[in-house]
């Protein structure tokens, strides 16, 4: 299915949450239409059971996108979420090339390259699918992180970007300096 129908109306959005066995009000319809349409983040809250996990998991069937779940919960931090470096993969890579003559200049090219970077759910999210489209990211239990991370997740939220930890600009990452930017993706016109 095509984004631009259900980009169309609220109507045509609501209709299709329908069509998925979701009922949506049309307050809710109006908040996730307006979310689609400007590319922002749709943050809902409420009691256990009123849907709130399903509408990310029917938004990203309609939208025949992935949906990344990150799951919250007490002591939660950036690492985990965002990404971190393989160095058990890093080390058997430097204890490999030791011994390969002219191989040193490279090493630590290659060793801060997308292929030792372990992504976790939030740079999951800011990359773009292999279908061209942005992921559906559900940050579920959020009240159960540190005020830290809650902040921290929050700015990621409003700029689509993060800093990868690393000093290269050329890490193979979506965007330069190590960030990862979805904002030129966000847009669902």
């Amino acid at each position: 299915m095509s984004i631009t129908p259900l980009l169309s109306s609220i109507d045509a959005l609501q209709s299709g949450l329908s069509a998925q066995s979701y009922i949506a009000d049309r307050p809710l319809a109006t908040a996730a239409f307006l979310a689609l349409k400007l590319g922002k983040p749709l943050l809902l809250e409420g009691e256990a059971g009123v849907g709130k996990t399903e509408i990310g998991k029917v938004l990203a069937r309609l939208l025949d996108t992935e949906l990344i779940r990150l799951q919250c919960y007490e002591g939660l931090d950036v690492a985990t979420a965002v990404c971190e470096w393989n160095y058990p993969r890093q080390m058997l890579y430097l204890r490999a090339t030791e011994q390969t003559a002219g191989a040193k200049e490279h090493v630590l090219h290659d060793i801060f390259g997308p292929g030792f970077l372990l992504k976790r759910p939030l740079l999951q999210a800011l990359e773009v699918s292999s279908a061209g489209r942005p992921a559906v990211l559900l940050v579920d239990e959020l009240a159960r992180a540190d005020d830290e991370f809650e902040a921290f997740l929050l700015e990621v939220l409003s700029d689509f970007q993060v800093t990868i930890p690393g000093d290269r600009d050329d890490c193979g990452c979506p965007a330069s300096r190590g960030r990862a930017d979805l904002q030129p993706h966000a847009r669902n016109s």
